[in-house]
């Protein structure tokens, strides 16, 4: 079959009036799937784990070009029973080749960051054919996407569509950014998201942020998609962390003029080690302890009530 064009009309318009809410174990006993999968076009998946598994409840990617897809990051769980994982992007992935039949289709997964939340399911898909997993150190993440000091984006072809990744580290060291034409995504992981932003160098994480807003600036951007919702829909409450079932969540997407807020805000606080709240996300610059001892506290205080 004909190639698919991923340059006509890019970026697609965005499909992302989704109902996020997802978890609980209580609903997954009531039939709630372990993962949500979200078809945003014919090309482009997003799927949700669920906080019946866990309750980082992260967010991965699956982007199709026309010789290979992306995978971009695995989840907090291992076990394929508890997180089926690889069977949900292989049935994915068995119906856009029936529509797109091609010899040989590869799957690349890669990670936002290597923190264990985003790389727990990588072992699921080590005897997968045609399918390549970036290591999760900074040394894997460097050597593979050819990254060097001068920040330049770096291609990453997935058969004409192609996309650019920077290396942002500061939340954690082999923390990238990828933008997707196509959709107008700039994927960002835990360095921007609606939630705890957690900063193991402010200078690296400034410096990143600044990095991409200049990308974003630059390019059609959409929507700016971290891996997790922790705010609450009220401006500068989250959810404590470990919270099981969030039924008030924001927006997943974030804009670039958001993007440029989470880089300005680092800025301010860059000297000023603790917890620092704003409207749509918290900069935790450095241990933050007395800020982590109020999280478990709410967290107790939620876990009494069922949450």
């Amino acid at each position: 079959m004909a190639a698919v064009d991923f340059f006509s009309g890019a970026p697609v318009t965005p499909n992302l009036d989704v109902d996020w809410i997802h978890g609980s174990r209580r609903r997954a006993a009531a039939g709630e799937p372990l993962i949500r999968v979200h078809r945003h076009d014919d090309h482009s998946f997003i799927l949700r784990q669920s906080k019946a598994t866990s309750f980082e409840a992260p967010f991965l990617y699956l982007l199709f070009g026309n010789s290979r897809a992306l995978l971009l990051d695995t989840g907090a769980t291992a076990d394929a029973a508890q997180f089926p994982l690889r069977a949900t992007v292989d049935s994915i992935m068995t119906g856009w080749l029936a529509a797109h039949p091609t010899p040989g289709y590869g799957l690349l997964v890669a990670h936002t960051h290597g923190h264990g939340d985003h790389i727990a399911g990588d072992g699921q898909f080590a005897d997968r054919p045609d399918t390549e997993v970036v290591g999760a150190g900074v040394a894997a993440v460097r050597a593979f996407f050819g990254f060097d000091d001068d920040g330049v984006p770096v291609r990453v072809d997935l058969g004409v569509r192609a996309l650019e990744a920077i290396h942002t580290p500061g939340h954690q060291d082999a923390a990238i950014t990828l933008f997707d034409p196509w959709t107008g995504w700039l994927l960002t992981g835990d360095t921007v998201c609606p939630g705890r932003l957690y900063v193991e160098d402010m200078t690296a994480f400034t410096a990143s942020l600044d990095r991409m807003v200049a990308l974003a600036r630059a390019r059609r951007v959409s929507s700016v998609l971290g891996s997790h919702i922790e705010m609450t829909a009220r401006r500068g409450r989250d959810y404590p962390a470990g919270t099981l079932f969030q039924p008030d969540e924001p927006p997943l997407q974030m804009s670039v003029d958001q993007l440029a807020e989470v880089s300005a805000a680092a800025h301010a606080v860059a000297s000023r080690p603790g917890a620092h709240v704003f409207d749509h996300f918290i900069i935790f610059n450095g241990p933050c302890r007395a800020a982590f001892r109020r999280q478990r506290m709410r967290r107790l205080a939620n876990r009494m009530r069922g949450r």
